[in-house]
């Protein structure tokens, strides 16, 4: 096999056959006199595989690599339960609604009680797959937080109206403008309970304060309430 040879004195670079490995001779451009590199001393380059590219570690693995996750959004126990929960709710607000009988309480029972898993619901399907998932408690924690944020943003909403407009004013029914400034601070604070509890991109914090707030108007649709405070009597 041909010695590839590089002269130090003027670098042009030729090839000499291996018997003469380790001997002497001149350059064949400049002549000055250079030594062959042994057989075991060559520097062998090796082309390039581009089947797969990155760093490889001990195992043979790919250690830049990026590979497919393994784990899914969906979770079909978690949200068997939340529908099963939802489904509940709206027969207590099927029931409440044939008697007549759906007071403050109950109405803050329900947004508080639907928040949290709701919250974790939300976040099974829209958190990030590149960023690892949190589980286990630290997952109830950030959505009890969040969900009761969001319940929260319920009694905001009845404050800012009755501050700014009256009781008296939400009882006629607010106009639309009035509605919009109610409801731009309250889907502002939801979007950022999800952004600071699960890390989720400004987009998908707003969806999923969204999916809440849709679960419980559809709720008060059900108990024959209005959608929003101030769209009738509370």
């Amino acid at each position: 096999m041909p010695i590839q040879v590089t002269c130090p004195g003027c670098l042009k670079r030729f090839s000499v056959a291996d018997k003469f490995a380790g001997k002497q001779g001149p350059c064949p451009s400049c002549k000055k006199t250079i030594t062959i590199p042994k057989l075991e001393e060559q520097v062998v380059i090796h082309a390039p595989d581009h089947s797969e590219s990155g760093a490889v570690g001990a195992g043979g693995r790919h250690a830049l690599k990026t590979f497919k996750k393994t784990d899914t959004k969906f979770q079909p126990l978690l949200f068997t339960g939340v529908i099963g929960a939802v489904l509940v709710a709206l027969l207590v607000a099927l029931v409440l609604r044939s008697q007549g009988q759906v007071d403050f309480w109950m109405k803050a029972a329900a947004a508080i009680i639907l928040g949290p898993p709701l919250a974790w619901a939300g976040y099974t399907f829209l958190r990030d797959a590149e960023l690892e998932a949190y589980s286990g408690m630290n997952l109830m924690i950030r959505s009890l937080v969040c969900g009761l944020v969001y319940a929260l943003l319920w009694f905001v909403f009845v404050f800012l109206a009755g501050r700014f407009f009256g009781i008296d004013e939400i009882n006629k029914g607010l106009e639309i403008w009035q509605m919009v400034v109610l409801v731009i601070p309250v889907f502002a604070g939801g979007t950022l309970a999800a952004f600071a509890s699960f890390d989720l991109e400004p987009g998908n914090a707003f969806f999923h304060c969204t999916l809440y707030f849709a679960v419980t108007v559809l709720l008060r649709l059900v108990a024959a309430l209005p959608a929003i405070p101030g769209l009738g009597h509370a």
